[in-house]
């Protein structure tokens, strides 16, 4: 694997501030604080990073691929507190090219999220909470192997949750928000991915032949249920920090212990200024969604069934804080 192969992470840009470079601190300086921010008014800023990778050979005897790689990484945050409420909107992008031998440069990587979450406090730890997210991606993906067949494009899909109900913060490296009634939106909105039945939502139905007819599948799939969002944030040592975000969701009317996961590990490591490095890993399962599998080994995908998706990636490149 490429060494700046990727990196994806969504948690807003406020968390993802790298620890400034400094001397070393007495154990006692790695614990939480347990204040919570009660600075009032409007902070905003975001991150970005650009990782590039080449390998070149020539007449090179052990055999291998010469390659390039490009990753953006990119987010910003705004946040409000007022005496009474708080107001948070967040924005990641992510986007990478490769280009491996002879082969044509294509995309390994895409992913667009917003956020937006409203609180109005209880107390200085809870309060009630709604919140807006979605999930897309902003350039099509064509299969490999028939470069004339489309994986997914721009929302297609897209994924949002919209959400009410208690946010927990007991201070700035862990919040747990947890909705009884989240409405789940699943959105094809390319008409040939949704008379496949691309990504949990009804296929075209079947004539008396048992042929599809064309323009009808469903390009949009509701769901209501219970959803959770825990992240935590934690310095592990001078310049290093974890961070993590977990997401559940678990609908009401079908298969309620089929529980959706989306569940986001970073390291980060902070080099100087401008250098940093990461290892980051995403595990997904969604008991809506089938991938391609190979069950006789051959190397080509020849069915599609329900499986735990994940993603590993490591990377080092540039970063400009603002």
């Amino acid at each position: 694997m490429s060494l700046a192969a990727g990196l994806l992470w969504t948690l807003p840009a406020a968390a993802q501030e790298p620890v400034p470079n400094r001397a070393p601190l007495p154990p006692a300086a790695y614990k939480i604080s347990a204040e919570v921010d009660t600075a009032r008014g409007w902070r905003r800023g975001g991150i970005g990073t650009f990782n590039f990778s080449q390998v070149s050979l020539n007449n090179w005897a052990p055999g291998g691929q010469s390659s390039l790689s490009l990753l953006a990484i990119g987010n910003a945050y705004a946040h409000f507190r007022g005496a009474e409420h708080t107001f948070d909107l967040a924005a990641d992008l992510v986007y990478g090219l490769q280009k491996p031998g002879k082969a044509r440069l294509r995309k390994n990587d895409d992913r667009l999220e917003l956020n937006a979450r409203y609180g109005r406090f209880l107390t200085n730890k809870l309060s009630y909470a709604a919140q807006l997210n979605l999930k897309t991606q902003l350039t099509p993906t064509k299969d490999l192997v028939r470069p004339d067949s489309l994986l997914s494009r721009f929302f297609a899909p897209a994924y949002v949750l919209a959400s009410i109900g208690i946010d927990y913060r007991p201070n700035e490296d862990f919040s747990l928000f947890l909705s009884p009634i989240t409405g789940k939106f699943t959105v094809v909105a390319d008409q040939g991915l949704a008379d496949a039945g691309a990504f949990g939502v009804r296929a075209a139905r079947r004539d008396e032949l048992g042929r599809p007819v064309a323009n009808t599948g469903e390009r949009l799939r509701e769901e209501v249920g219970a959803y959770l969002n825990a992240r935590y944030r934690r310095p592990l040592l001078t310049n290093i920090t974890y961070q993590t975000k977990l997401e559940l969701f678990s609908n009401y009317f079908h298969n309620p212990q089929n529980v959706d996961v989306n569940w986001e590990n970073l390291i980060d490591f902070k080099v100087n200024k401008f250098i940093s490095a990461s290892v980051a890993t995403v595990l997904v399962y969604d008991d809506d969604i089938l991938v391609p599998i190979d069950r006789n080994e051959d190397g080509q995908p020849d069915a599609r069934g329900r499986r735990i998706q994940f993603k590993e990636t490591l990377g080092i490149g540039l970063t400009y804080k603002f």
